[in-house]
């Protein structure tokens, strides 16, 4: 699946990801495709994506058809999200069924998004989390948050902790691999 990690140190923020696709066992390097990134550049955030690789291009399209994408808060990217899943639904043919028993429909999106206001987490209910430190998404992501969790009060900055926590998925998890992509930017106190 991916590693994708995103940290807040001191007036920084970062985003970092790992580089490899999957299909089943089929692993598609770097090397092999044109597009690495599971980063978007999204107006002035950075939304690292996993799951489907479909994903990204469904975003971009679906988000370009919003009048305001805005994440300069934790309500402002739930809104964003509540607002682009009509879209998904109807312009993307979004499946938005996941358990009998969840509350609501499921936009079937794990997103983290860096930015100049903050670190945020979007789960596939439209969950939104404003993170303090630092956390992590995919399949890498418990080797991630240990690493992050080690490494940060030693690390000098938030884009140096967020590429230890992707190394530590890209070396134990089957289904994330190098290279790590990063971006970092400062925050707006």
């Amino acid at each position: 699946m991916t590693t994708i990690t995103v940290v807040k140190k001191g007036d920084q923020v970062a985003i970092a990801a790992d580089s490899m696709t999957s299909f089943g066992d089929t692993r598609l390097g770097r090397s092999y495709k044109g597009e690495h990134d599971k980063i978007l550049r999204v107006g002035d955030s950075w939304v690292g994506v996993c799951g489907s690789s479909a994903h990204h291009l469904v975003l971009l399209s679906a988000m370009a058809r919003l009048d305001n994408v805005r994440f300069g808060s934790r309500m402002e990217v739930y809104e964003t999200f509540r607002q682009l899943h009509p879209i998904l639904k109807e312009h993307a043919y979004l499946n938005p069924k996941e358990d009998d028993d969840d509350p609501y429909e499921s936009s079937q999106i794990t997103a983290l998004i860096a930015n100049a206001s903050g670190i945020y987490g979007v789960f596939s209910l439209r969950e939104v989390f404003e993170f303090d430190l630092f956390w992590g998404i995919g399949s890498g992501r418990n080797f991630a948050l240990g690493a992050m969790h080690a490494a940060y009060d030693q690390a000098a900055d938030a884009q140096a902790i967020a590429r230890v926590g992707v190394a530590a998925g890209i070396e134990f998890d089957t289904a994330s691999g190098g290279p790590v992509v990063s971006y970092s930017e400062k925050l707006k106190v």
